[in-house]
C-alpha cells in the first residue's frame, strides 16, 4: 500500500510563486493545496488541516501576519507549523513573524531545494509513534504529553506552537544541563546553525510568556545559551 502523501498549504497571491512552489513540492512527495488569500487559506485550514502551511507574508486585504495571528487564535488550526515566506528580511520583519506564531522564515528570493528542506524539517516537528508511548515528562508542576504534543502548568494547558513544544520538551529532557543557541537550532529546527540565533531567542522569549510564573524557570546563561533550571520547579 502506498505511504499516504503530507499536504502542504500554500498561500501566496502571485499565481507564478505558487505554481513554482506547487511543483517543486509535489516533486518531492508532498501534496499540496493552493490559497490565493488569507480568507481562504483559513477556511482551507479549519476544514482540512495540512501538516504544515506555507504563508505569503505580503497580501492584499489579509496580510500573513494576520492570518497567523487567526490560525494561532482558532483551536483547530493553533498546532499547524506555519512557514512565512516573504521578500521582508530585516530583523525586525522576522521577529514580528516568530511573535506572531511562525515556526520558520523563508526570504525570497528563495532556493526551492532549501524550501523542500525547510518543509520537511518543520514537518518533522509533529509527534510521531514513538512519542505517543513515552511516559510523560514532568518538572515540578510543568508536565508534557509528548504523544498529544500538550504541555501543562499546574493542571493548565499552554497554548504551544508545534515548535515551542518541542523546544520546552529538548529543555525539560536535559533540564539542568546548558543548550548551546546552535545545539537548539540544530535539535529542535532541524537545521545545521544555518539561521540567525536570533530565532531562539524569540522564540524562548514567546516561550517563557506563555509559562507565565514559570517562565523563569528557563534560564539565559550568558555566552553559552539556555537551560531548565528543575531545581527552581
Amino acid at each position: 500500500m502506498e505511504a499516504m502523501r503530507e499536504r502542504i498549504l500554500v498561500v501566496e497571491d502571485e499565481k507564478d510563486v505558487r505554481e513554482m512552489i506547487r511543483l517543486n513540492l509535489k516533486a518531492a512527495g508532498f501534496d499540496v493545496v493552493e490559497a490565493g488569500n488569507g480568507a481562504e487559506a483559513l477556511a482551507l485550514a479549519k476544514n482540512d488541516p495540512p501538516k504544515v502551511i506555507i504563508l505569503d507574508l505580503m497580501m492584499p486585504e489579509m496580510s500573513g501576519v494576520e492570518v497567523c495571528r487567526a490560525l494561532r487564535r482558532n483551536p483547530s488550526t493553533s498546532r499547524i507549523p506555519v512557514l512565512m515566506l516573504t521578500a521582508k528580511s530585516t530583523e525586525e520583519d522576522k521577529v514580528v513573524g516568530f511573535e506572531v506564531g511562525a515556526d520558520d522564515y523563508v526570504t525570497k528570493p528563495f532556493s526551492p531545494r532549501e524550501l523542500v528542506l525547510r518543509v520537511r524539517a518543520v514537518a518533522r516537528r509533529q509527534p510521531d509513534q514513538g512519542a505517543a508511548k513515552a511516559a510523560p515528562l514532568k518538572a515540578g508542576t510543568i508536565q508534557l504529553d509528548r504523544g498529544s504534543m500538550i504541555a501543562t502548568i499546574g493542571g493548565k494547558k499552554l497554548p504551544l506552537t508545534s515548535t515551542e513544544f518541542r523546544l520546552l520538551e529538548l529543555l525539560l529532557r536535559r533540564a539542568g544541563s546548558i543548550q548551546s543557541r546552535d545545539a537548539l537550532l540544530s535539535e529542535v529546527w532541524g537545521y545545521q546553525a544555518n539561521l540567525d540565533t536570533r530565532t531562539v531567542d524569540t522564540h524562548i522569549r514567546r516561550l517563557r510568556d506563555k509559562m507565565g510564573k514559570a517562565g523563569v524557570l528557563v534560564e539565559t546563561v550568558r555566552g553559552s545559551g539556555y537551560r531548565l533550571n528543575n531545581s527552581r520547579a
